[in-house]
């Protein structure tokens, strides 16, 4: 919200504060200020002059030698390129001396040959933006009113003069995005009530409302509030210099009269309008209701809007005329040839402009203010001041009445609240009289009886409802920087993490002690990422309103947007990567509308583990050393005794013959494997490895506490074994049979080589094995360890075939 100060001090004595000094006083107050501009600090030298002569440059065929009276001594000789420029114009001149808002400094020159003592200036030249010069003044220079006096200052004639404050206006305080409520909190920073005149409308008694409009709504749900006022034998012109000054610094483009009229009233008000062509109506019927299920709509900007139910608009009993509370339709706009408006002002369910705002991406001012609330005492007060300033600027006359619908009236709010609960949250200690002062600054109503207050809060207010609103503004109003700064008093509770927090603590420094740097990733991606690598299959739970194409869908799986991060660094020269990311993953659940979250965390390499050095030739990272980081980590939270692993070609996005399925007790927990070629090529990534693993399934279960023994008194022994089997025997399998036939004093299985080629047969593979043996409590004899290992070796026979070398 752009707030002009000179139109603020309409409504409020501003002679003993700056600009700079009320907008400190307002960011303190809880709004905050995005920047103060004060455009005449640097503009000198900017007149007001008369074209007394406009003569075609020779040898030219765009430029114009002009002669201009600036009230000096003599008469200014500028070259002017303006297509527009005429004879008997009052313009803003620049003099030699002045610099623009874009730097350019003025001084005599020569054009052709020819002296140029200034310029002419345009509104885009004093700084003014393409989208709010108005249509005339958009190829040229801006023309002042007859009577700007030659000489004086341009300034004060196109507003220069004046200082702005820019408001970050925030979605509870809507109250504030209109002249009238910044007008109201102003005055409550400075002790002062703000002064607003009374309008009074001057209506045509001849004929009534009833006479042209019949006001209908099908559901008061969507709008609560519909009014409609008629002017007739309007001249639609050119708005004076005054309003179209107020509209440019506001951010918005002067039209004609009556469309001005209605963006006035709305920065003034807070309160949208709209204007129709009444005799384009062609119906005496105005009705409100939702659009039907592919009705169509040409809107103001020319577009064919698909309309469905979603939407609610205006039409004439038959057809819509216009979007409610987004756009009006083509046909029904004002033009010059209008004689008769139709004058709208309404209150529209904020939900629904919103969504049609969005839908159709028609987002305005006045849609804005419809989706953040209105005031509805001021519904009314709003119509009432745009008929009768329209009727004054057109030379028209409002017709008697109002033609209305309403479902609600404007009420009063009432809080009940004790001194004692203000006090106490706030920390200070206000009497009764400093608070009922504060609400009084505040134009609100309070009756006091012991101690405690009763505030009547008015519709302008519509943020402020319970005790917590009314503590809000006595702390800004007061001071927040008043406020005492203690500490809250309690009793000291030591805290200490779950299992599982300390858990996921003890990973993350697992993970990054293993070379790997976390990453976040945005839990919100694409419908295609949010499913890729999920174990859980379906539909991704989905936004109703993503806020972009990327961000519509929650993900499945982390390793998507790992992948991501590891695209993204490698396409900057970063080739030896290794991220880990520890995050939340979403499956959707039929009969709730919420989704179960769990989580996980999940792992990605690429490039080289080592690099080569004089020491060590490269090492690349390869399936194994994912796989050890894994079974490391399975180690720290003691679950490594129960963990095994199954290939799978479940996962289309990895590689059918190096991806395993990690099961725990059973039941699969995670997946480990190589990306896909297919994919890495496409991300133009050399080999990457990927693990993901459900944390939940493994911290949620409490794992027995570890309990350290003695180092052993009495020495081990061991026995190596080496076999050939099938090549499609695994690893993971060989050592479960070891462990069930291995007998008790089997402590450790090591697989120590692994060999394919010359003298095996194709379709086999040599394995070697060390057993090492320990009995904690005796020396160990070789009649018990030999038993056992004899065991093991016909286990393998009889469940491989296995060859014992």
């Amino acid at each position: 919200m752009r707030v002009s100060v000179k139109w603020l001090s309409e409504y409020l004595d501003l002679n003993g504060i700056s600009p700079i000094e009320l907008a400190d006083q307002i960011t303190l107050t809880g709004i905050e200020v995005d920047e103060v501009s004060i455009p005449s600090i640097n503009l000198e030298n900017l007149v007001v002059g008369e074209v007394l002569i406009c003569e075609q440059m020779v040898d030219s065929d765009h430029l114009n030698l002009t002669t201009v009276n600036v009230d000096q001594a003599e008469h200014s000789q500028i070259v002017c390129g303006a297509p527009n420029v005429k004879a008997g114009q009052k313009v803003i001149v620049a003099l030699p001396g002045a610099t623009l808002p874009n730097g350019l400094k003025i001084k005599k020159s020569k054009l052709r040959g020819v002296v140029s003592n200034g310029m002419i200036c345009s509104l885009q030249e004093l700084g003014f933006s393409d989208s709010v010069v108005p249509k005339k003044a958009e190829d040229g220079i801006y023309v002042l009113p007859e009577d700007a006096v030659i000489g004086a200052s341009a300034l004060p004639y196109i507003g220069l003069d004046d200082a702005f404050i820019e408001l970050d206006i925030t979605p509870n305080r809507a109250d504030a995005l209109s002249m009238r409520g910044v007008g109201y909190e102003v005055g409550a920073i400075l002790s002062q009530q703000p002064d607003f005149k009374e309008v009074t409308v001057l209506e045509d008694d001849s004929e009534d409302i009833s006479d042209y409009i019949d006001v209908s709504v099908a559901d008061a749900k969507d709008a609560p509030v519909y009014k409609i006022r008629v002017i007739k034998e309007v001249t639609v012109k050119e708005s004076p210099l005054w309003l179209q000054r107020k509209l440019m610094h506001a951010g918005i483009r002067p039209i004609d009269a009556v469309v001005d009229v209605t963006n006035y009233i709305m920065l003034e008000y807070g309160q949208p309008l709209h204007a129709f062509d009444y005799e384009s109506l062609s119906s005496k019927k105005i009705r409100v209701r939702r659009a039907a299920q592919g009705e169509t709509l040409v809107t103001l900007d020319g577009q064919e809007r698909q309309l469905s139910l979603d939407n609610l608009v205006i039409t004439n009993g038959e057809k819509p005329v216009a979007l409610a509370g987004v756009m009006g339709g083509e046909n029904t706009h004002v033009t010059s040839e209008t004689r008769t408006i139709a004058l709208e002002s309404a209150m529209f369910e904020s939900s629904i402009i919103r969504k049609t705002a969005q839908a159709l991406n028609l987002r305005s001012e006045a849609s804005s203010r419809f989706e953040k609330g209105l005031n509805t005492a001021t519904i009314e007060k709003a119509l009432d001041h745009a008929a009768q300033l329209i009727a004054e600027l057109g030379n028209g006359q409002v017709v008697s009445g109002v033609a209305r619908f309403e479902a609600i009236q404007p009420e009063d709010k009432k809080v009940v609240i004790t001194l004692a609960k203000i006090n106490q949250t706030l920390g200070t200690a206000l009497s009764l009289e400093e608070v009922v002062s504060l609400m009084d600054r505040l134009g609100f109503d309070s009756q006091t009886a012991t101690q405690t207050l009763k505030i009547t809060v008015p519709p302008r207010r519509w943020d402020i409802e319970i005790e917590a609103d009314i503590i809000e503004e006595v702390a800004r109003l007061h001071g927040y920087s008043k406020l005492p700064a203690t500490l809250p008093q309690s009793e000291s509770v030591p805290g200490e993490l779950t299992h599982k927090q300390q858990r996921v603590r003890e990973t993350r420094h697992f993970m990054e002690g293993a070379g790997l740097s976390q990453a976040i990733s945005y839990a919100l991606t694409t419908n295609k990422k949010a499913q890729a690598f999920a174990r859980v299959k379906g539909e991704p739970v989905k936004l109703d309103w993503p806020m972009s194409e990327e961000h519509q869908a929650l993900r499945k799986s982390l390793l998507s947007g790992l992948l991501d991060n590891i695209q993204y660094n490698v396409a900057r020269q970063n080739r030896h990567i290794g991220f880990y990311e520890i995050g939340r993953v979403f499956y959707p659940v039929s009969d709730s509308k919420l989704p179960q979250e769990v989580t996980h965390v999940s792992g990605a390499l690429t490039g080289s583990r080592i690099e080569a050095n004089w020491q060590e030739d490269e090492q690349t990272v390869d399936f194994y050393a994912a796989k050890g980081i894994v079974e490391e980590w399975f180690e720290v939270i003691g679950v490594s005794e129960e963990i095994s692993y199954e290939p799978t070609q479940a996962y289309s996005e990895l590689h059918p013959g190096r991806t395993a399925e990690i099961k725990w007790r059973d039941k699969v927990v995670g997946v480990i494997g190589q990306l896909h070629p297919l994919i890495a090529n496409e991300r133009d990534l050399k080999d990457t490895y990927l693990f993901e693993i459900n944390m939940d399934e493994l911290l949620d279960n409490h794992q027995e506490a570890l309990i350290h023994s003695s180092i052993p008194r009495y020495p081990g022994t061991s026995r190596d074994v080496a076999f050939i089997v099938d090549e499609t025997v695994l690893h993971d399998t060989i050592l479960s049979v070891m462990k069930e036939n291995g007998g008790k004093w089997l402590k450790s299985i090591r697989l120590f080589d692994l060999y394919q080629g010359d003298n095996i047969e194709q379709g086999k593979k040599s394995m070697a094995y060390s057993l090492a043996y320990l009995n904690p409590e005796a020396t160990l004899k070789e009649e018990e360890v030999t038993k056992d290992f004899e065991q093991v070796k016909e286990a393998l026979v009889k469940h491989f075939a296995a060859e014992i070398r």
